[in-house]
């Protein structure tokens, strides 16, 4: 009985070793079918625009993936690496305000989300690991948004612009965004050479960027709004995504010296000339601090009244095609022409706040100027008020990222 049983255990030993090698064998030589997932079910009707329509792809290569919306435009997109879309529009890595992406040993991730109240068909082919293909099919349609709850944004510089050294990127909102964060995610601004910078958000229909120390001459500039679709709270989304290029051009920095009634000129890091001027008198005191040129008129009628001063008022006036004519102030202050006071000009502050020169000077400062230059004023006692102007300079770095949606403090 003992030899038996001994004989018995082998025989079982071998039929053992033998199943367990042949089960390895089989699974060795098995091929994975291709898994197909998408984040869109088949006949929604309520998709929410903020959607980046992703595919999924497991044990397998894709043969195609299309996203056709009803009038036959066809969405773009792209295989990602596995974890869904890259939805870093450099600004943060905090959480995005998208659906949560498929899964997946590849993705295929849209370039763009979706448009309001429009019908897609999603369609993928991929083939297995076993060779075999395997297709998904989704049809859907996107919520429907109100024209009025849509946000346009409107940009300066302008394309192709060249702008001065001091120029903020302004972005203004034709409807107030209130999940700041949600939008400045998909808001981006890159130059060359790089150059670090900050979003500061003024209020909800106004946000501004600007380098940390003025922009390099010669750089050349992409803001990218990546707005299109893009929650802004509220019950709004973004119109549109906008890409705007512009130059930096010459570096020209001004410095009026009210108390000394000049302005002087250093270009490219040069003193390149100096000029007598007049600025406010003691009841319309210039303000001083950091302006920025803002915008440029050969000819432009100036009336007190936009500025606040009834009709009736002695300090009221109008002139009419006041030459070289620079805005630096929301409130009214120019550097201009002004023939009225060259006998003044150099020697006394005459004005009503802004810098007048002749007509010969403010042409030759008009014809090198550009708008976004620097002009600081100094040596006066009436301070620029926040915000009156493009005043973005006068806020000290530290202060100025935190205006941003996004700000982290540095870490202890």
């Amino acid at each position: 009985m003992k030899k038996l049983s001994l004989v018995l255990l082998a025989t079982l030993l071998v039929l053992a070793a033998c199943t367990s090698g042949s089960s390895e064998s089989g699974r060795g030589d098995a091929k994975a079918a291709a898994v197909l997932t998408a984040n869109v079910d088949d006949a929604a009707a309520d998709v929410d625009v903020s959607t980046v329509v992703e595919v999924g792809l497991d044990h397998g290569t894709f043969d195609s993936v299309s996203l056709t919306a009803a009038d036959g435009t066809v969405i773009e997109g792209a295989p990602m690496t596995e974890g869904g879309s890259d939805t870093t529009s450099g600004a943060s890595a905090a959480p995005t305000d998208e659906p949560a992406p498929v899964q997946g040993e590849v993705v295929w991730a849209a370039a763009d989300r979706l448009e309001p109240g429009t019908t897609y068909t999603l369609a993928a082919v991929a083939t297995g690991e076993d060779g075999e293909p395997v297709e998904l099919s989704r049809t859907f349609t996107s919520v429907a948004v109100a024209e009025a709850n849509e946000i346009f944004p409107s940009v300066a510089p302008l394309a192709g612009e060249t702008v001065g050294v001091g120029m903020p990127v302004v972005v203004l909102f034709d409807h107030p965004v209130t999940d700041h964060a949600a939008f400045e995610r998909h808001m981006n601004v890159v130059s060359t050479p790089q150059q670090a910078g900050s979003w500061y958000w003024l209020n909800d229909s106004e946000a501004h960027w600007r380098p940390q120390v003025y922009w390099q001459a010669g750089s050349s500039v992409q803001v990218q709004l990546d707005l299109n679709s893009v929650p802004a709270g509220e019950g709004m989304y973004g119109q549109e995504s906008r890409v705007i290029d512009f130059t930096v051009g010459a570096s020209n920095i001004f410095t009026v010296d009210i108390a000394g009634h000049t302005m002087s000129v250093e270009r490219d890091g040069q003193a390149s000339a100096s000029y007598p001027i007049t600025t406010g008198d003691s009841s319309h005191q210039t303000r001083i601090g950091t302006k920025i040129i803002m915008e440029k008129h050969e000819s432009i009628d100036m009336d007190a009244a936009t500025t606040g001063v009834d009709s009736s008022d002695p300090n009221y006036y109008r002139v009419e095609g006041v030459r070289w004519a620079m805005r630096l102030t929301y409130s009214g202050e120019f550097i201009h022409a002004a023939p009225w006071s060259v006998a003044q000009q150099g020697r006394a502050n005459v004005s009503h706040g802004c810098v007048g020169m002749s007509t010969e000077n403010a042409g030759t400062v008009f014809a090198s100027a550009l708008r976004g230059d620097v002009v600081n004023f100094v040596n006066g006692t009436r301070q620029l008020e926040a915000n009156n102007g493009w005043t973005d300079w006068n806020v000290p770095w530290e202060e100025y990222q935190k205006g941003s949606a996004l700000y982290q403090p540095p870490a202890a």
